[in-house]
C-alpha cells in the first residue's frame, strides 16, 4: 500500500494495488498544472485509489473534452488526471506519495511541448506526443 496526501494534507489518500509504469509528462496542461517543467504520474486502477480524508475538497477540471484534472480545492495541489475515454484508470501524480513507490520512471511524452528551458539529460526513450493507443 502506498500512501499520498496534498500540500495541505487534508486530502490523504491510499493506493491499495499497483502503479502502472512511470512517465515524465511535458505537455503545456501538466506543466501549467505542476507550475514545473514537466509532471512524474503513474496509472491505477479506480478501485484501487482511496480517498481517506478530504474527498469533499476534491474538484475536477476538464481540461479538454473527455479529460479531467483533479486538486485540492484548499491548496491547489494537483490529485489525479481521469479519462472518460478509460474510466477504470486514475493517472495519480507522484509528487504526493509520502511512501516510495519502487519504481523509475520509463519514458519522457510530448516532448514536443516541453518548455525550452528545460534541457532532458537522461537517456530514457523521448516520445513526441503521448503513449501510443492500447
Amino acid at each position: 500500500m502506498l500512501r499520498g496526501k496534498c500540500l495541505c494534507e487534508a486530502v490523504r489518500f491510499e493506493i491499495t494495488g499497483s502503479l502502472g509504469p512511470l512517465g515524465y509528462c511535458h505537455c503545456t496542461q501538466c506543466r501549467r498544472a505542476s507550475g514545473t517543467a514537466f509532471s512524474a504520474n503513474a496509472d491505477v486502477g479506480r478501485g484501487e485509489l482511496w480517498f481517506t480524508s478530504g474527498d469533499a475538497l476534491i474538484r475536477e477540471y476538464e481540461s479538454s473534452p473527455g479529460r479531467f484534472r483533479a486538486f485540492c480545492s484548499r491548496c491547489g495541489s494537483p490529485l489525479y488526471k481521469r479519462t472518460a475515454e478509460r474510466p477504470e484508470v486514475m493517472r495519480v501524480r507522484l509528487g504526493l506519495l509520502e511512501d516510495d513507490p519502487q519504481l523509475q520512471a520509463r519514458v519522457h511524452v510530448w516532448v514536443s511541448d516541453k518548455a525550452a528551458w528545460y534541457e532532458i539529460t537522461d537517456s530514457l526513450p523521448q516520445l513526441p506526443e503521448g503513449l501510443p493507443k492500447r
